[in-house]
């Protein structure tokens, strides 16, 4: 069928809300084919994308359709099974009502639900999937993401993000609903709710992880969910704990169109604003920052007077040692393993490899975390992404903002109590192990166009490395055809396939890739120097080599 054919069919259906209808009549062609050119598709986090009328955007009939496609991957691979699936919904606008759509749609095909009353973290529901032995979860969120998106999120059993051999079978269910202008939904006693009293099981397991549970806490930690999920639990933590925890306010309301904030990414510096006015009024020693549905924390620290940011792969690096040298200290480090995305700062291995401890490195997202969980025989001792994601403990099977906020607030409160700052710390690690920098670029190009231009830069960097350096690769790590190329010979790998390709040179890393939730291409930058001053020299050549390159596709 044609776009056309598809917004037509939109157009005649008289169930179609008003505001999706007057939207539908008000686009021009371009807009049009936008919205009905294709199906919204899976990423690397589910689904998700921008709200609005058409096949290629959210909205309650897409909803109902990933719906019942899940329902029906479920019944398909447990037969004669009463099935059970856990729901839970962020701050978003149409978040909750999406959720219970989804909870309609499972119980009219006789599935048992536990939808959350309020909306919760992320890895809440992760959690919940595993508490209440359900045979799949789903979470209504974008993440990160601009006000205009939404998503779901869909997990398995074991409360991990679902790998990509099992959203192929789901995505194929998902495509067999046709009529999703006609999904039977039912309220019945079929759908629980699970209110705050739930609260208590997961935190429970969340103040496990402290290792420094009664140290001195003189000091003062600014605190912000960005109008998320994080500020539905951080007031208990505050009080079981009695860190000096001062939420910031204005962005403890629970509002999907993000009012006091410029962004709700804590990886963006502007997302802070308000929180650094409000740690120079009360002198704080950090801010903590976690996204809309808390699975990510961003973090500032307070440094011979300045308010410093650090970025994820810092953050994550400082996890690392700090969990290893206090747990050997402890005698308790188990011969257990570190887990990390392949867009993860090199350093990881480095800090990993100095305490004989083994790390692996997996694909970007968090779900292979989650699977290599499931199928190590060995402990788990963290998991790491640059993208300001972390786990701790394996109780959920997702990165997790609440376990980091708990885990970084003991970690500041342990070095000041040495009058050392996280800073401080992070210049003794790369003392001992190298000076490390790393920086993300993300270049934008939406739409139809968008996606075009995209492939036709992935394809130019399979054939060719960046130009503009100085010296070549000493390695090539290409996923797509699964292949490493090092001293111009091309060896087949034990990779995984993704469309992601790595240049390793004698001092730095560049790996290209393309989001999978957001019309973004994203290069990965990790170098080495020999001082602080020569990595960021290093970091400096790279950006600028690959911006120039940027400007010519």
């Amino acid at each position: 069928m044609t776009y056309q054919s598809v917004a037509k069919r939109w157009e005649n259906e008289k169930s179609l809300p008003k505001n999706l209808k007057n939207e539908l009549l008000k686009m021009n062609q371009e807009e049009l084919k936008e919205a009905f050119y294709q199906d919204l598709a899976f990423g690397t986090g589910g689904i998700r994308g921008i709200m609005g009328v058409g096949v290629n955007r959210l909205n309650v009939f897409i909803v109902k359709k990933v719906a019942l496609g899940f329902a029906n991957y479920l019944k398909k691979n447990n037969p004669n099974k009463q099935l059970v699936v856990a729901i839970s919904f962020d701050n978003r606008i149409n978040s909750n009502y999406f959720a219970q759509t989804i909870a309609k749609v499972l119980a009219a095909q006789k599935i048992t639900v536990y939808l959350t009353k309020e909306l919760r973290p992320t890895p809440y529901l992760s959690f919940m999937v595993r508490h209440f032995k359900a045979d799949g979860g789903l979470m209504v969120t974008a993440s990160h993401n601009p006000k205009e998106y939404n998503g779901i999120k869909a997990y398995d059993k074991h409360g991990g993000q679902m790998m990509p051999f099992l959203t192929d079978a789901l995505i194929k269910e998902i495509n067999l609903v046709t009529d999703y202008f006609n999904i039977k939904e039912v309220e019945n006693n079929l759908i629980n709710i699970v209110d705050e009293s739930f609260d208590n099981e997961y935190l429970k397991e969340v103040y496990q992880l402290q290792l420094k549970a009664n140290q001195a806490k003189p000091f003062k930690f600014i605190y912000t969910p960005l109008h998320g999920t994080g500020g539905t639990l951080i007031e208990a933590i505050k009080k079981q704990t009695n860190y000096l925890i001062y939420p910031l306010q204005k962005q403890m309301i629970f509002d999907g169109s993000f009012p006091n904030t410029k962004s709700s990414n804590p990886e963006d510096e502007i997302a802070y604003e308000l929180a650094l006015e409000k740690a120079k009024e009360e002198n704080a020693d950090a801010i903590l920052a976690t996204d809309p549905d808390a699975d990510r924390l961003g973090i500032v620290v307070k440094h011979e007077g300045e308010y410093l940011f650090l970025n994820g792969n810092q953050t994550v690096a400082l996890q690392v040692y700090y969990l290893l040298s206090e747990l050997k200290k402890m005698n308790k480090l188990p011969d257990g393993v570190v887990y990390y995305s392949n867009v993860t700062t090199p350093l990881i291995k480095n800090i990993c490899d100095s305490f004989e401890i083994e790390s692996k490195e997996v694909l970007t997202g968090f779900k292979y975390i989650g699977d290599a969980i499931l199928n190590s025989e060995k402990p788990f001792l963290f998991g790491a992404e640059e993208s300001y994601g972390s786990l701790v403990l394996p109780f959920v099977r997702d990165k997790d903002a609440i376990q980091a906020v708990l885990m970084l607030i003991e970690m500041v409160t342990f070095y000041l109590n040495q009058n050392k700052t996280l800073r401080t710390v992070l210049l003794e690690i790369y003392q001992k192990y190298g000076y490390y920098q790393e920086k993300n670029l993300n270049f934008t190009y939406p739409g139809i166009k968008g996606k075009e231009k995209i492939t036709k830069i992935m394809n130019h960097y399979y054939q060719h490395p960046p130009k503009y350096l100085l010296e070549l690769p000493i390695k090539v790590i290409n996923h797509k055809d699964q292949t490493i190329t090092e001293a111009n010979k091309t060896v087949k790998s034990e990779l995984e396939f993704a469309n992601v390709i790595k240049y390793v040179y004698s001092n730095r890393e560049i790996t290209f890739r393309p989001s999978g939730t957001e019309p973004k291409l994203k290069v990965y930058l990790h170098v080495k120097g020999k001082t602080l001053k020569e990595a960021e020299q290093i970091l400096t050549e790279t950006v600028a080599a690959i911006c120039q390159e940027s400007e010519e596709f």
